[in-house]
């Protein structure tokens, strides 16, 4: 009589494994994120971090190796999402100086948007860059940005409306700055003003302000002021 073979245990499918470690890793990264913004580096144990995420300290160690893999890890999404959302700008490269003022309202306006962002390069710049020095990727990010900012550049140029010689990372950083110092100094500069600077008003007029001035910096014969 021939022997009956034990049915094969059914396994779970690669597919779904993969994907719920992935499910794992993305809320750890998104709980990271707050309780980094929240305690800075150094008050955002593995602990808050595991308990935020509804998951547990060997998890971190394992997808991250360690709490400044994880930080590393955190810096690198936010620069990537800023990345991202530049490849997503359609920017008229026939029409330079207009193409120009909608990158600046994007990074001034994402600056916005996430002030989370913006609390945790801060709280990096207190470490002097030590965490995000290490990672292999942070380069990358800015290459967009640049390789942006020089094409509108150069087509300016050729059309005789932006004078030579500029260095587009100079360009883009001037743009940066502007709305990195007026998010991250919000709340000082209000109180050493006496007026709010994060009101509508005040907001819109502080981009109409750097708007001007990065135009007026840029442009071969500026109109008056």
């Amino acid at each position: 009589m021939p022997t009956r073979r034990a049915p094969p245990k059914p396994q779970r499918r690669t597919g779904v494994r993969a994907a719920a470690a992935e499910a794992t890793r993305e809320a750890i990264l998104r709980a990271a994120t707050k309780v980094f913004a929240r305690y800075g580096y150094v008050g955002a144990t593995v602990e808050k971090i595991s308990r935020a995420a509804r998951s547990v300290d060997r998890m971190i160690y394992y997808y991250f190796g360690s709490k400044e893999g994880l930080f590393i890890a955190v810096l690198e999404r936010l620069y990537a999402d800023m990345d991202e959302a530049e490849a997503a700008l359609t920017l008229d490269e026939t029409q330079p100086l207009e193409a120009l003022v909608a990158l600046i309202r994007f990074v001034l306006g994402y600056y916005r948007a996430h002030p989370e962002f913006i609390t945790l390069l801060n709280s990096e710049n207190l470490h002097r860059g030590e965490h995000i020095s290490k990672s292999l990727k942070a380069r990358q990010y800015s290459s967009r940005a640049i390789d942006m900012t020089a094409r509108l550049l150069a087509a300016g140029q050729a059309q005789g409306l932006v004078r030579p010689g500029l260095a587009a990372r100079d360009v883009y950083l001037m743009i940066a700055a502007a709305g990195y110092f007026h998010m991250a100094n919000r709340y000082t500069l209000s109180a050493f003003l006496g007026e709010r600077v994060d009101t509508p008003a005040a907001v819109e007029a502080w981009e109409h302000h750097v708007i001007d001035s990065t135009l007026r910096s840029i442009r071969t014969n500026p109109p008056p002021a």
